[in-house]
């Protein structure tokens, strides 16, 4: 079987150092399970809550092309936090034969993208809250 490792950070609260962190864990967890890593792909500094990702479309191209069998990431939410893009990714990846393997969740299902997008979607919504509290109007002190 082989594998692609998909990795993402987001901002500036996270280290450069986070992807390869990422990628080194990913690497493990394909060793562990017998899977050849064949490609790498990764976004830095870039948010989840978009498909707009140079390293996803890439993965997402090659995966139609048969490259790889499995894509191998730390979690679902560096795949995307937006309920909708992470199910299109899971239906892509699927209809080319192809499964999602996370560390924290295993083998990715219908099931997981349901419950994980919903989590994701939630999180996304408040990170947009208090973003949006932090740069109202100050009221003096």
């Amino acid at each position: 079987m082989r594998a692609a490792i998909y990795a993402r950070f987001s901002s500036d609260l996270q280290r450069d150092a986070s992807i390869e962190d990422q990628i080194r864990s990913c690497r493990d967890y394909a060793a562990r399970q017998g899977v050849e890593v064949v490609e790498v792909y990764s976004d830095r500094a870039i948010s989840g809550a978009s498909m707009m990702r140079s390293g996803l479309q890439k993965l997402l191209r090659d995966s139609q092309s048969g490259q790889f069998d499995v894509v191998i990431a730390e979690a679902m939410d560096r795949l995307s936090r937006n309920q909708a893009d992470i199910a299109t990714i899971f239906q892509r990846l699927q209809f080319n034969g192809q499964l999602i393997e996370t560390i924290s969740e295993g083998q990715v299902s219908e099931m997981h993208i349901g419950l994980a997008g919903t989590m994701n979607a939630l999180f996304l919504k408040e990170l947009g809250k208090k973003t949006h509290r932090g740069l109202g109007p100050s009221t003096g002190g």
